[in-house]
């Protein structure tokens, strides 16, 4: 289970919550529970109506962007 503590939020990634709708809470279970995607460089998790794209660096994940899918 990935807790909140582990996210590194991108300020894009933070204007896109916000911009988006989307809790610091819900990025963590779209990880967690999430259709996880391997990209170039790091992973897309699919959850519901939203993606997450991030970077696993050690035991932290760094959040590139949120968004709607659409």
């Amino acid at each position: 289970m990935v807790k909140e503590e582990d996210l590194i939020l991108t300020r894009h990634a933070q204007d896109k919550m916000i911009l988006e709708g989307v809790s610091i809470k819900q990025v963590a279970e779209a990880i967690t529970r999430g259709s996880v995607f391997k990209q170039t460089d790091g992973f897309l998790a699919v959850y519901t109506y939203f993606s997450v794209a991030y970077k696993k660096i050690g035991d932290n994940y760094k959040i590139k962007t949120v968004f709607i899918n659409k």
